[in-house]
């Protein structure tokens, strides 16, 4: 679909691609169904463990062979790469208490409309799925003229002239027979792989939105990701959250090799958290052919990656959801209780990662106000001296000059200008 045959052979065989298929998931091969499937065994002696790293450190300060200590004032240690300068790992950054505030977050505010999740393409914006879910309610697709159905739906999206879902009671849907299409919503919310929050990214163009309606980053998620970026912004800079993208895993679920080159001055950390289920972090360098370090990562841990850091393919091959490896015990034992009782189910068996962006949007903004200035002097002095265009590709030239000595990361952004 995206390449020849001989492409994708090609990037079967890049090292980033053996990495990851060196520790993605795989079952044992059974000739009874009736067994549960048991993973294959996995050799994670080469796996770095930053959790293992910080309390050495603190006992011996002690570090591997190409792990640096950064001494930036934090109430804990930050740990670094010496091959990978703007990289910055914080082992255990977040409290319980803020894990499990932005877990409740990320599954029942974030995912509301106007944010847009992965669902939008078929279903439209979907409102209080995760309150659905729990309830045990089922999304209905029906027409829209009066169907003639006696229970109010607890919600509705449009999706097109003729058609448009609802959540309903299992038994209405268990009464329309197999008249409509049904989805329960446990399905969706599993189903469920990322949100966005703050300025709307458009994954099919890979850019921003910004004429799509959105709501800003709630504050306190802001001020949290303004002190964890403190260590990795230029100095007298303040780090201004303006996007984040809420990633969902499941047993079995990845996240391939990429980069996050979207934002106009890469010199600022996107900022990342855990929570749930453990997984393994792949960080590469800045070709797939690199080998990339594999590390783990746990519920509460923040990573950053600014400056070099964010020219490096990375990614998630892994998520531990059995008890012995997923280590989510605090986190069973805080939503013990039965009104926590949904989250606990979830979180069992599944890792949200929410990572934060500074998008620049004043810069760009300013580019292009200047930019249609320009425009519009041409424009109004155009019946008057034939040599104006001269003028304005004069000034158009000033711009994209300024642009380049102010935001070199991002010089390829210029012609979207």
């Amino acid at each position: 679909m995206y390449g020849s045959d001989r492409a994708g052979d090609d990037a079967e065989r890049t090292a980033f691609r053996k990495t990851e298929k060196k520790y993605k998931l795989y079952y044992e091969n059974s000739k009874s169904t009736k067994k549960k499937k048991q993973p294959k065994q996995v050799d994670l002696s080469e796996v770095l463990d930053f959790k293992s790293i910080s309390e050495s450190f603190n006992q011996n300060v002690e570090l591997p062979p190409g792990v640096v200590h950064v001494n930036c004032g934090f109430d804990r240690p930050i740990f670094g790469l010496e091959n990978s300068p703007g990289f910055y790992f914080f082992p255990g950054a977040l409290t319980l208490d803020e894990q499990c505030t932005w877990i409740r977050e990320s599954l029942t505010n974030f995912p509301q409309p106007p944010n847009r999740t992965n669902h939008n393409v078929i279903y439209g914006p979907i409102s209080n799925l995760f309150v659905a879910a729990k309830e045990g309610k089922v999304f209905i697709e029906e027409e829209t003229s009066d169907n003639g159905l006696d229970s109010e739906p607890s919600a509705s999206v449009s999706n097109g002239d003729s058609h448009r879902w609802k959540f309903y009671e299992e038994d209405i849907a268990r009464s329309r027979g197999k008249a409509c299409k049904t989805v329960p919503a446990s399905v969706l919310l599993r189903k469920l792989r990322w949100s966005t929050l703050g300025l709307q990214f458009d994954w099919s163009n890979r850019n921003y939105a910004v004429s799509l309606p959105h709501n800003k980053i709630p504050n306190a998620l802001c001020q949290l990701a303004k002190r964890m970026a403190e260590p990795a912004m230029p100095i007298g800079e303040e780090f201004r959250p303006e996007a984040a993208i809420v990633n969902y895993f499941g047993s079995g679920d990845t996240l391939g090799g990429h980069l996050d080159d979207m934002e106009a001055d890469w010199s600022k950390p996107i900022v990342s958290m855990s929570f749930g289920c453990k997984a393994i972090f792949l960080l590469g360098g800045k070709s797939r052919q690199d080998e990339p370090l594999a590390m783990f990562l746990r519920s509460g841990d923040v990573v950053l990656m600014a400056g070099e850091a964010r020219e490096c393919f990375h990614g998630v091959p892994r998520i531990f959801t059995d008890e012995e490896n997923a280590e989510i015990t605090p986190l069973e034992l805080r939503f013990s209780d039965e009104d926590d009782r949904c989250f606990l189910d979830y979180i069992r068996t599944s890792r949200i990662n929410i990572n934060i962006r500074e998008k620049n949007k004043e810069l760009f903004s300013k580019i292009f106000c200047f930019n249609n200035l320009c425009f519009m002097i041409v424009w109004s002095f155009y019946f008057h001296k034939s040599e104006i265009l001269s003028l304005y590709f004069y000034f158009r030239s000033l711009i994209f000059l300024l642009f380049i000595f102010q935001n070199l990361s991002s010089v390829k952004l210029l012609f979207f200008c």
